[in-house]
């Protein structure tokens, strides 16, 4: 058997740049969405706001307005506004539940396919055996039911030494057990620019024309044969249609935290999907994975540019895929939303910590798409609204504490400033400022029921249309429904400090970095949990204090809000546990996905197993031995990015420590993890290496036999 490739020949296609202040130029002739839909749902936000709105001024408004008590009404309209356009779009999903017709996915005979879709797999510094068991599992199941129509790519990105040498060796064995009906390719970027958009970005320029969609897959994602087949299918069908982003479920949870998580995506996530298709119609989001992509569309389309300044709101854009969404619809072409079609999953953060590192990124993506906002010319008014709505779920946290902090200034003056019973006019009756406690009760029911009513028709959807022909019963998914909700009460709170924080670090100009999301746990040891969350417990050790000087009353309002801040480090610690699945807790947040796993991941768990003996060739021994520099030359991409005048600072660093005399081992010693990435991708340099070395060994040993 023939060694295959380790990546196919080159077909560029040109991905130019695209200013933000041009004007979008209709490629494909698709036309627009009709726009009642989307100003149906924000007319009944404005008039729930609205409504809510005076409810509340009614409630503040005793004897007049303070300033005070006019900044919390504009802290409240402000935070309603984000949770009522939720409900509005929450209830219009409930509602196309409730009527649409089932399509999903079609059997696979159905139409056969007559283009190319090239699967993507961006990775960094991943866990091999998961991702490359993913590979597999993806490459063997389209090869039996798609021949000759997909093809899986692996992107790296890893700037670990050790991570690569480690992909080197599961591509090796994957290329030698899979069929060549689905072939698997491999590339590691020399010099990693513009971080996932510009590993995607270099793949659509080097290979783009050999294919004719590409499928984007996540680190942690897992997608079925027929919906990935589906997909291209659906692309096929609508030349009008630039993207499809399907709905992902959440999977393979082993803590309370990930299970709770996953049951909330199960149950109301299909529901808000949804909601957002029918209003956004053709002009929908793309959320970095879990999509299909045309690339003619996307490299005339979509190539991003670069913004001023500096990070974080300057440089390279972090949350590529609302811009591109955008740049797309701007183009012309259709941007759709499936929530329809089942299959498309992906795995959770495991812990609370591992998710507020991941919001870190995401709050920083999501706030530099202010500064796009600012700039781009020619976005459709839902691609900013889609803007809007992803800066608002990050600004949503400040200005909810900062909510808290002003109700909690008005009670200190109205608990220690003397009021004015008696105004200037004469009057017989004193003017007693007394707060209408049915109008007060009011809000707060209102706020709880746009708050509960969602996962109150998440329930309802999920047991008249079950996902995927697994039905739960109703009395678990109520009772389970009641546990998330526990949940994501004490939760919230604890997210709302962590991504204050974020906004503070960001906008006082810290970058977030790059970091690979961890996927798997049981949970961090409880002094680590300790000092992640001493800001939060400290905080709300504070906020506990400050409301019973006030009163016990205005304490024990808070609490839902204190509570989960103080005992952050034992929930965060407990919630970050594995829970065993026969567990009472594991059954109540019971999904179809934990009833019934799906094969795609079913058989990608299966191949780890076969991936954990994987033995990675040294790069002592790619140095000394010239056996294991040849069979893996084929490996490192010999493209580097560079202009004739550009000098790679970490492979010129290693090459000038290598000079350097010494046993191999104490040589390498000496490199940074970013020096020996540069050697590794450097089979030349390796070579000289080896030679230089072999030559002074053989100059040793005749000056010890001259001697002799």
């Amino acid at each position: 058997m023939t060694t295959p490739p380790i990546r196919p020949p080159e077909a560029p296609l040109d991905m130019p740049e695209q200013a933000l202040k041009g004007k979008g130029q209709s490629q494909c002739g698709a036309s627009r969405s009709h726009y009642w839909r989307k100003w149906l749902i924000s007319l009944s936000s404005l008039v729930l706001i609205g409504y809510l709105g005076w409810l509340m001024f009614r409630v503040l408004n005793v004897s007049g307005m303070t300033g005070l008590e006019w900044s919390l009404l504009f802290l409240f309209l402000v935070n309603i506004g984000w949770i009522g356009f939720a409900f509005c779009s929450a209830v219009a999903g409930f509602l196309v539940t409730l009527l649409a017709s089932r399509h999903g996915v079609r059997s696979p005979e159905d139409n056969g396919l007559s283009t190319r879709t090239a699967i993507l797999f961006p990775v960094y510094n991943e866990s091999v055996e998961d991702v490359f068991a993913t590979v597999k599992a993806t490459a063997s199941a389209l090869a039996s039911r798609a021949p000759g129509h997909f093809e899986c790519f692996i992107l790296s990105d890893s700037t670990n030494p050790d991570v690569a040498l480690m992909e080197e060796a599961a591509i090796e064995r994957l290329q030698a057990e899979m069929p060549e009906a689905c072939p698997i390719y491999y590339r590691r970027r020399t010099i990693n620019i513009a971080r996932k958009s510009g590993n995607i970005h270099d793949f659509v320029s080097r290979w783009g024309a050999r294919y004719d969609f590409m499928l984007i897959f996540d680190a942690d994602s897992y997608m079925d044969a027929d919906t990935l087949i589906e997909l291209a299918k659906r692309m096929e069908e609508n030349p009008e249609t630039g993207l499809i982003q399907t709905v992902p479920r959440l999977i393979g949870g082993e803590s309370l935290f990930a299970r709770s998580q996953q049951f909330a995506a199960s149950v109301y996530g299909p529901l808000l999907g949804r909601g957002i298709s029918w209003w956004a119609q053709d002009e929908g989001n793309y959320w970095g994975h879990n999509a299909i992509i045309r690339l003619r569309a996307f490299a005339e389309a979509a190539g991003l540019p670069v913004m001023p300044g500096r990070a974080p709101f300057g440089g390279h854009i972090l949350s590529h895929d609302f811009v591109e969404a955008a740049l797309l619809r701007r183009a012309g072409w259709k941007v759709v939303i499936a929530p329809d079609l089942v299959g498309s999953y992906e795995e959770g953060p495991p812990t609370i910590i591992d998710l507020t590192i991941r919001d870190r990124r995401w709050c920083q993506g999501n706030l530099q798409h202010s500064a796009v906002l600012a700039r781009a010319h020619g976005l459709t008014f839902t691609n900013r609204l889609h803007f809007m709505v992803g800066i608002m779920s990050y600004l949503a946290s400040p200005l909810w504490l900062v909510l808290i902090l002003v109700g909690m200034a008005l009670s200190l003056q109205n608990r220690f400033f003397r009021p004015d019973y008696f105004t200037d006019n004469p009057s017989l009756v004193p003017n007693w400022p007394v707060i209408d406690p049915v109008l007060a009760l009011n809000v707060f029911l209102a706020t709880m029921a746009i708050l509960l009513l969602p996962k109150l028709f998440g329930v309802i959807a999920s047991i008249i249309r079950p996902a995927g022909g697994v039905r739960l019963s109703a009395l678990q998914l109520f009772f389970g429904s009641l546990l998330e909700t526990l949940i994501s009460a004490l939760v919230a709170p604890i997210l709302m400090a962590a991504q204050t924080s974020s906004v503070i670090s960001i906008l006082t100009g810290q970058d977030t970095g790059w970091a690979p999301q961890k996927r798997d746990s049981d949970g961090y040891d409880i002094a680590s949990v300790a000092r992640r969350h001493a800001f939060t417990t400290i905080l709300g050790i504070l906020l506990t204090l400050s409301a019973l000087v006030i009163s016990t009353v205005f304490a024990a309002w808070l609490a839902p809000a204190t509570f989960g801040m103080v005992f952050s480090i034992p929930l965060s610690w407990w919630l970050g546990r594995k829970v065993a699945d026969t567990s009472v807790v594991a059954r109540l947040l019971n999904t179809p996905e934990t009833a019934r796993q799906p094969e795609s991941f079913i058989h990608a768990i299966a191949n780890r197993d076969a991936l954990f003996d994987l033995e990675p060739v040294s790069l002592v021994d790619l140095i000394s031995r010239p056996e294991h520099l040849t069979a893996r030359n084929r490996i490192p991409d010999g493209h580097w990015p560079l202009s004739e005048s550009d000098v790679h600072v970490p492979l010129a660093v290693a090459s000038a420590k290598l000079q350097k005399s010494g046993d191999l081992p104490t040589i390498l010693s000496r490199l940074t993890p970013a020096e020996k990435m540069a050697l590794i991708n450097s089979p030349e340099l390796i070579r000289q290496t080896g030679d230089r070395l072999s030559d002074e060994g053989g100059q040793t040993r005749k000056t010890a036999e001259l001697a002799l």
